[in-house]
């Protein structure tokens, strides 16, 4: 089903506030994209499947293509029992300048039993002055299996611009089977000393995580820490990987979202057949 969600007026006319609720389900052996329901400018255009019917990849589409002040994203998924789903996005998320109004993104996932969802997004951009808020929710079942990653960028490195003014709030929380097993949350202003201390971000620019979740990670850890400790950044940044019990966590502190994205991608080509059962397979959209 493919429908909009009910139209509603945003606060100003300058501001979009957009929703897009997805829910993917298992019919034989072929993962649906059974609801595919949006309001205003964001999207999945069709579900793909170019690794055949057990996995549907979809692309989330925003097409003003950046985050101005006082715009509102809603992202929902909801992916049933037994079905397996990938998200990923066609180019980086750009929050630009605010001029005074604070812009949000929210993200709840939801993985049934027996389910598999991936969430490969390409890096997030925060423009200087920007004032940007960022929430996600995983919810899974007791065996249910889920790879996710996110890359932040504080300015435009290209362009010789850094991170001195704005602000950005980010809380990530995975639960398992209803009980927390993950929670991180940041706040911190372009001002903020924590930017440039070695226990922050060090001076540096880009920081990226990557978690990785399924039943079997206790017994696989040990064997998945030294093949991914085996791979290191092309720009040889700061880095670590660790396995908790529940939950195995990669970390990316440099200056070059490429060379993470990458390093993230080589860490996901080991993870992937582990946790999904599935040899990796690069989404194409990222080759254009």
């Amino acid at each position: 089903m493919t429908s909009r969600l009910p139209v509603a007026l945003p606060e100003s006319a300058s501001s979009w506030h957009a929703q897009l609720h997805l829910g993917f389900a298992r019919s034989g052996e072929r993962t649906v994209l059974r609801e595919n329901r949006h309001r205003g400018p964001l999207r999945v255009q069709k579900a793909l499947y170019p690794e055949g019917d057990a996995i549907c990849q979809t692309i989330v589409l925003h097409p003003p293509s950046g985050i101005a002040g006082g715009d509102a994203l809603d992202i929902v998924a909801e992916v049933g029992p037994g079905a397996q789903a990938q998200l990923t996005t066609p180019g980086a998320g750009k929050w630009y300048r605010s001029g005074g109004a604070e812009a949000s993104q929210r993200i709840e996932f939801t993985v049934g039993e027996g389910a598999m969802l991936e969430w490969l997004p390409q890096e997030t951009i925060l423009f200087d002055g920007a004032l940007a808020r960022m929430e996600t929710r995983v919810k899974l079942a007791a065996d249910s299996r889920f790879i996710g990653w996110d890359i932040l960028c504080l300015g435009r490195a290209a362009a010789g611009e850094r991170f001195t003014n704005g602000d950005f709030g980010l809380f990530l929380q995975v639960d398992r089977d209803n009980r927390p097993i993950w929670l991180e949350r940041g706040q911190f202003a372009g001002s903020d000393p924590m930017l440039a201390s070695p226990a922050g971000w060090a001076g540096h620019t880009v920081c990226g995580t990557l978690l990785c979740t399924f039943p079997e990670l206790p017994q696989h850890a040990a064997a998945l820490l030294e093949a991914l400790r085996a791979v290191a950044p092309a720009d040889a940044a700061l880095h670590g990987i660790t396995a908790l019990p529940d939950m195995l966590i990669a970390r990316y502190l440099g200056d070059n979202s490429e060379a993470a994205r990458l390093w993230f991608a080589e860490l996901w080509k080991i993870l992937r057949p582990a946790c999904c059962g599935r040899p990796a397979v690069i989404p194409r959209i990222w080759n254009t």
